[in-house]
């Protein structure tokens, strides 16, 4: 059986994300995005470069367009503008993958705390630190 390797074209950027199905089970999803004209993303500070920019408040401004006020945790630019639709989505995309990925982080470091809290629980019952009146 030959395996293949999933690598994206040179045309695209690649996108791993985890996800937990409800057996308990992780999978690994791959997504590839096409790459067209070069675009600045609203995520990228035109100042310092950071992709962490993050919206401060946003409303529609008509059918199409939204008005944004931005800030960069890095350089302390801010902006507010009106952008399209379109880049509004991938904005709005881009926001989901980085709470994906912090969602992630937290329950990984949750559970090495757990799991930590717990060894040092055991040892001190095993070594007689932990006495029925503690409770």
């Amino acid at each position: 059986m030959q395996e293949f390797e999933n690598s994206p074209a040179p045309d695209h950027n690649q996108y791993v994300r985890k996800v937990v199905l409800p057996s308990g089970k992780t999978i690994e999803v791959i997504s590839f995005e096409d790459v067209g004209p070069v675009e600045t993303d609203i995520h990228v500070c035109p100042e310092c470069t950071s992709q962490l920019v993050y919206p401060l408040t946003w409303e529609e401004a008509d059918r199409s367009r939204w008005e944004v006020s931005l800030r960069c945790p890095n350089c302390e630019w801010n902006v507010t503008d009106i952008f399209e639709e379109e880049a509004i989505q991938r904005f709005d995309e881009t926001l989901d993958r980085g709470t994906e990925a912090l969602v992630a982080d937290l329950r990984q470091l949750t559970r090495a705390n757990m799991e930590e809290a717990i060894e040092r629980f055991v040892t001190a019952l095993a070594a007689g630190h932990v006495l029925p009146e503690d409770f």
